[in-house]
């Protein structure tokens, strides 16, 4: 296709400079894949930090990009703040129980990173930083995607706007839509969201109160849910110097009625000196697009899916987007990417979303409304009583929310185009290999993880120099980049293999376990495996 003189080419061009598009910016960037990166909001919203928990695998993914302690050292607070989450009558009231090792910020042997607690803004700024630094990306402040032709043969036209009402052309090869909730990218390639909406509307509040820093009767929480019938909700601290975010169930703030100050004071269980900062009314929305690509063009994040907070899962599985996406895209840019690479986005990620949405859908049906019980905040006998049904119950409908490793960690691809079929191996997937999964985590050396061997490329994986040598040649045949590393051998009995292929994502994408009669010299590598895993047809 011939373009007209004076419209600017791009390989990639990602509508959104949120997390989202920012993080498939530094996948793309790191493998030297020139992207351009639009985004109408000149600094990140502050006065609505909704994410704050980024997950023990995105933190994974920022170790991969070189990024972890660039991202811990910005945090507001450090893991080591606290990693408990508590329930409350109210705020400065009677504790009722807590769960300690919450969402991924206790060390528990699965990983080599701990979750991070880290407000959106916060995210937003660094990776700002770090994109900035990127010469393969350039990063557009003040524009935006208006309008886009998902059906012209070669490169997707793109018209683009700035805030002045200025608009330019640019033709990209690919168009990933990271533009959130009310996507553009979505609507011009008339995708449509599919599921429903909460009908319990409720209010997020974010306040300053400096008092309340050294006012806290209990041990320092990440979140603290408020059973009370005033405030039934729960809130936590943004930083350690006096900002703080509300949750109000049922509350819609734009009712005339609805004083935000009442709100805090029945959260707290007493006055005290506030100041507001911001209201945020959000209803709950469970809702996944009929499909995340249209040709060129694909969604990401918030544009792709919608789901609860409950569990702190959405931003973390937009991250996940991006890096699935962006490896795949930069394989095909580079020319040993298949169209079948392609088509395993929509393959892997779509049950993913419908998964994560259906377990935070479940974490929302029990909330704080639903936790309420008389005499909570009753002294002596009668109250204990209270309080210990009320923690019984908590315990039976809360935990699965705060510790959810099976999903973050554990979760497998299935029926991929790029994926070794095989069934589900015997062993837990923290130490047994699988294809679909991500490589367990063992300590190859005090400071090196397994997961620290995957670089950029697709990594063979083995005990046996001659196996992974022929591994290796099987691969080159078929023009997979794949790079060799050699484990001990108790280790790759630990992940009960003989020789593995990982992808760059540090997912498995076939397994050779180990022979029945111990001969490593049986394994076959044959065309056909190696050429499916660059999105070549099965034969």
């Amino acid at each position: 296709m011939r373009l007209p003189s004076g419209i600017r080419e791009t390989p990639v061009l990602i509508a959104g400079g949120g997390p989202v598009g920012l993080a498939l910016a530094v996948e793309l960037g790191l493998r030297g894949v020139e992207c351009l990166v639009v985004e109408p909001r000149l600094q990140p919203t502050r006065l609505r930090p909704r994410a704050k928990t980024l997950s023990v695998r995105t933190m994974e993914h920022a170790r991969r990009w070189g990024l972890a302690g660039r991202l811990r050292a910005a945090a507001p607070l450090p893991v080591c703040w606290s990693q408990d989450v508590s329930f409350c009558t109210s705020f400065l009231g009677e504790e009722i129980t807590r769960f300690t090792g919450v969402l991924g910020l206790a060390d528990d042997g699965d990983s080599p990173e701990r979750g991070q607690q880290m407000p959106q803004y916060v995210l937003e700024d660094a990776l700002r930083d770090v994109v900035t630094g990127l010469p393969a990306v350039d990063f557009r402040l003040g524009w935006r995607l208006q309008a886009l032709d998902p059906a012209a043969p070669g490169p997707v036209l793109v018209t683009l706007c700035d805030l002045a009402g200025k608009a330019v052309s640019v033709a990209a090869e690919y168009v990933v839509g990271a533009d959130g909730a009310r996507s553009v990218v979505r609507e011009q390639i008339g995708a449509r969201y599919v599921g429903s909406t909460a009908l319990r509307a409720n209010t997020g509040v974010v306040f300053r109160s400096r008092e309340l820093v050294t006012a806290m009767p209990h041990r320092p929480a990440v979140q603290t849910w408020l059973l009370n019938r005033q405030t039934p909700g729960m809130m936590g601290p943004i930083d350690s110097h006096g900002l703080w975010w509300l949750i109000a169930f049922g509350v819609d703030a734009r009712s005339e009625e609805v004083d935000p100050r009442r709100l805090i004071s029945g959260a707290l269980g007493r006055d005290l000196p506030v100041e507001v900062v911001s209201t945020d009314p959000w209803t709950a929305r469970m809702e996944l697009v009929d499909r995340c690509r249209s040709g060129r063009v694909f969604l990401v994040g918030d544009a792709a899916h919608l789901n609860p907070p409950f569990g702190g899962h959405g931003l973390n599985t937009g991250i996940g987007d991006a890096v699935d996406l962006g490896w795949k895209l930069a394989a095909c840019l580079a020319g040993w990417g298949a169209p079948g690479l392609l088509d395993s986005y929509e393959a892997e990620r779509r049950p993913l979303h419908r998964r994560v949405i259906d377990e935070a859908a479940s974490n929302m049906a029990t909330l704080a409304p639903e936790l309420l019980a008389d005499d909570l905040d009753q002294p002596g006998p009668e109250g204990d009583r209270a309080r210990s049904a009320a923690a019984r119950r908590i315990t039976q409908t809360k935990r699965a929310e705060y510790f959810s490793t099976d999903l973050v960690l554990g979760h497998r691809y299935e029926d991929s185009p790029v994926l070794q079929t095989s069934p589900p191996r015997p062993g837990h997937w923290a130490s047994c290999a699988a294809s679909g999964r991500r490589l367990p985590h063992l300590w190859v050396s005090p400071e090196v993880s397994t997961l620290d061997l995957v670089t950029g490329t697709h990594l063979i994986l083995t005990a046996d120099g001659g196996l992974g040598a022929r591994a290796a040649r099987a691969a080159e045949a078929v023009g997979l980049p794949a790079t060799v590393a050699q484990l001990e051998q108790p280790l790759m009995r630990r992940l009960g293999a003989e020789l593995l292929v990982v992808r760059p994502d540090q997912v498995v994408s076939a397994v050779w376990p180990v022979p029945s009669s111990g001969h490593a010299g049986e394994i076959d590598f044959s065309d056909t495996t190696m050429a499916m895993l660059c999105g070549r047809p099965r034969s």
